[in-house]
């Protein structure tokens, strides 16, 4: 006798239609719930941004960093070694955003590449995990941590 396979097979319930999520990546873009993105971008389960100033890998500094703690409400120092528009006043402040991550996946575009940790310390002290994978990785992590209700953070760059 012979059994027919399905061709798809959902490994969990998706019970919050709400939640963002990527759809489909490729050479220069990601999407989220069906939207492409060709700059940077930030996901988390029910909101993204476009305001992280990250363009690509090489131009990273604590700044960058630093942005996803004022998602979180939490103080943020300035960086005397940083040029101005890098440094307190370029990140947005939301205050009334009370949302913590346990992780923040970073996607590296198109291949994997680690940051020197002196640039997330402060995470770090926030008790908040930063793991470097390549875009597609992250979106795909990223997807997996959102279905199983963890607080996550999502921040891919694109590249060209």
């Amino acid at each position: 006798m012979r059994r027919k396979w399905r061709t798809a097979l959902a490994l969990h319930q998706d019970t919050n239609t709400n939640y963002k999520l990527f759809t489909e990546y490729g050479g220069g873009f990601v999407a989220v719930n069906g939207k492409r993105f060709q700059q940077p971008v930030v996901v988390m389960a029910a909101e993204v941004r476009t305001d992280w100033t990250a363009t690509d890998f090489a131009s990273l500094n604590a700044a960058h960093f630093d942005y996803f703690l004022a998602l979180t409400g939490m103080p943020v120092s300035p960086h005397p070694n940083l040029p101005p528009q890098a440094g307190e006043g370029a990140i947005v402040r939301c205050a009334s955003f009370t949302f913590m991550p346990e992780v923040i996946l970073l996607g590296t575009g198109t291949k994997q590449q680690f940051a020197h940790p002196d640039l997330y310390r402060e995470l770090i002290r926030a008790k908040i995990a930063v793991e470097f994978m390549d875009t597609p990785a992250a979106c795909r992590t990223y997807n997996i941590l959102v279905a199983e209700d963890r607080k996550v953070i999502a921040a891919v760059l694109i590249n060209p």
